[in-house]
């Protein structure tokens, strides 16, 4: 019998940096109780969700794991104390797709009479000064239908965040961590929880953590403007402003601090004459973190 053959890297030798240019990643492990960091005691309460699910349709997809973790900040977003983590995996009364199965290390046999503790989860979230997920759009339509909740706030640390303008590439958590100097462990909800206050403990900018940056974007009221009856043709100048089609309602819409402003630009390019508008005006909706995300 032929022995294996042995892993070729002949060739990339020229790809191998001197040690002062490597990156060396710890993992990540996030201890419970006071983190040295900032004035304890501080009555702000963060929890941090994620959820893992058999799928991606917002229609038929469930929850399959939920998990949590609380920690309070002081009044400069420094994290002052992590709690204890909550984990529950919860049967789907349905063969999970392989795709699933790959992806998050779940399978039938694991979650076979699992369920979520319901007045647990519901107990942490009504504790929280704001609910986060680094994906919160798809996050928090699921928990709250799953727990039969709706209302706290919510923020995402994912879109609420200027990580380009910190430095960072991308906004995928994985990636966001490995730029910090950490990795963790397989995509599990409890591992994803974990990053996720990694990453909201790190500093953006001298003095400044990525959570100050999160909670003051977060309850900061805006503006969610749909530009009805915007011409077909028009499609990719608002594309260009950062406009994004809603499927569902069949126009375009955006999320802006800035009412007044983005009132000029729509009269000047959307609802001028000669732009061929179908409608009088925009719709504008104000929202705050509580509904946001939604």
């Amino acid at each position: 019998m032929s022995e294996a053959p042995a892993v070729r890297t002949a060739g990339l030798e020229w790809m191998r940096m001197p040690e002062a240019e490597t990156r060396i990643l710890h993992r990540l492990r996030i201890p419970e109780g006071y983190t040295g960091v900032g004035e304890p005691g501080g009555w702000n309460v963060g929890v941090v969700v994620d959820v893992e699910t058999t799928g991606l349709s917002a229609t038929d997809d469930v929850i399959i794991e939920l998990a949590m973790r609380r920690f309070r900040w002081d009044g400069a977003g420094r994290i002052t104390e992590v709690g204890q983590r909550y984990s529950w995996l919860e049967d789907p009364c349905r063969a999970l797709d392989p795709k699933i199965v790959r992806l998050t290390g779940l399978d039938d046999g694991m979650l076979a009479g699992q369920a979520i503790d319901e007045h647990a989860a519901k107990s942490i979230l009504a504790s929280a000064t704001v609910t986060i997920a680094h994906n919160a759009s798809f996050d928090r339509p699921r928990v709250e239908s799953r727990l039969d909740i709706k209302g706290g706030p919510w923020a995402c640390s994912c879109m609420e965040i200027d990580w380009a303008e910190a430095g960072f590439d991308g906004r995928s958590l994985g990636y966001l961590l490995s730029q910090i100097g950490f990795y963790n462990g397989a995509h599990r909800a409890s591992d994803d929880v974990d990053s996720t206050i990694a990453l909201l403990a790190h500093e953006v900018r001298p003095g400044r953590t990525a959570l100050a940056e999160l909670v003051d974007r977060s309850f900061r009221e805006t503006w969610i403007v749909r530009a009805n009856g915007a011409a077909f043709e028009l499609k990719d100048t608002l594309k260009a402003r950062g406009y994004r089609w809603d499927a569902d309602r069949k126009l375009w819409w955006m999320e802006v601090s800035d009412r007044s402003e983005e009132e000029w630009w729509l009269a000047a390019n959307v609802y001028a004459a000669s732009a061929n508008p179908k409608s009088m005006g925009p719709e504008w909706v104000q929202i705050t973190n509580r509904e946001r995300w939604a």
